[in-house]
């Protein structure tokens, strides 16, 4: 944190916009789908690359919930992202307190109406969800899998990185069934990635899913997992797919 600045939404965003580029904003637009009918509709980008939207977050560590709920109401796609890395970076530090990880939590799913991309989602949900829950039941995961809501579903499977990391495979396993009829295909590479990420830790686990599942499973899902898997093993795991299909 940095003693000099205010922790609060205001004096992010003003420093945020000082970094603006509308070249930047444009590209950013398209590349994160944004436009009429897409699934970022009413989002404003105003042309700050992620990587200088994560410096400046680092800067705001410590900043109050209700600021932080401020910069989430925020349409400016990048406020947002900031906010986001803003509670990822607390969330990973073992010092912070079990009381302010709560309320980081506590925030993510009571505004979970902001976290509206991918990226948004990516940014933050495997510390500030998967920590937190990681010595408490897991039920919200489900309730999560199981929602309307295309972001709710990718924060669900997406939180399992940590459980996973930790060698813990039983939620990400039941949470991937669980979204494998799923029909958007974000949906189908965070189960994927997650499936991927399993036998990275344990391939004995994936195989044992792929050989259960493969035949049925969304081909994104399938080639997300198998990403890794040599040519004759990926072809093989792709042919139970084709064969269902053909």
């Amino acid at each position: 944190m940095n003693d000099t600045l205010e922790l609060t939404a205001a004096s992010f965003i003003n420093a945020l916009g000082a970094l603006a580029n509308p070249v930047d904003a444009a590209q950013l637009q398209r590349y994160f789908k944004t436009g009429p009918g897409e699934y970022g509709e009413g989002d404003t980008f105003i042309g700050v690359r992620m990587g200088s939207v994560f410096a400046l977050g680092k800067q705001y560590l410590g900043m109050p919930i209700e600021q932080l709920e401020l910069i989430l109401e925020s349409d400016i796609h990048e406020a947002r992202a900031g906010a986001l890395t803003i509670m990822n970076e607390e969330a990973k530090k073992k010092r912070t307190s079990e009381e302010r990880r709560a309320e980081l939590f506590g925030l993510y799913l009571r505004r979970h109406d902001r976290i509206n991309n991918w990226d948004l989602v990516d940014v933050a949900c495997r510390y500030v969800v998967g920590v937190f829950l990681f010595d408490k039941p897991r039920d919200v995961l489900y309730e999560l899998a199981a929602s309307e809501s295309m972001w709710e579903r990718r924060t669900s499977i997406v939180s399992t990185w940590y459980f996973i990391r930790a060698g813990q495979f039983d939620d990400a396993m039941a949470l991937s069934e669980m979204l494998l009829g799923d029909k958007e295909d974000l949906i189908h590479k965070a189960t994927g990635w997650m499936l991927r990420y399993i036998g990275d830790q344990d391939r004995g686990v994936l195989l044992e899913f792929l050989d259960r599942h493969a035949a049925t499973m969304p081909r994104t899902a399938l080639r997300y997992a198998i990403e890794k898997f040599d040519k004759a093993e990926r072809q093989h795991y792709l042919g139970l797919g084709n064969s269902r299909r053909s």
